[in-house]
C-alpha cells in the first residue's frame, strides 16, 4: 500500500502542516503502509527541510529509511518495514 501526501495547498500553515504530516503518519502505522510519497513542492527547499526535520524528530524509530527523489527533487519517500508476528 502507498500512501501521498500533497503539501502545495496547505505549505504556509505550520498548524496545518503538522497536522497533515501527522495524520499521514498515524495513517501509514494503522494500514501498516509500505511506502508514504510527500511532496513538499521544488521551491527553495525550506518546507522539504520542515517536512524532514518533523519526520527525523517525531517518527525516527518507526520508518525504515527516507529516500530523496532523485529524479524529481520536490518529492520525499519514507520507507517502512513491518515485521509480521506468525
Amino acid at each position: 500500500m502507498k500512501l501521498k501526501l500533497d503539501l502545495h495547498d496547505i505549505y504556509s500553515d505550520g498548524a496545518k502542516l503538522d497536522r497533515a504530516l501527522q495524520g499521514i503518519m498515524e495513517d501509514a502505522i494503522q494500514k501498516k503502509a509500505k511506502l508514504v510519497e510527500i511532496i513538499p513542492g521544488k521551491g527553495s527547499g525550506q518546507l522539504k527541510k520542515s517536512v524532514l526535520r518533523f519526520l527525523e524528530k517525531r517518527y525516527k524509530n518507526v520508518y525504515h529509511r527516507i529516500e530523496k527523489d532523485d529524479k524529481n527533487w520536490g518529492r520525499v519517500f519514507v520507507h517502512f518495514r513491518w515485521l509480521d508476528a506468525f
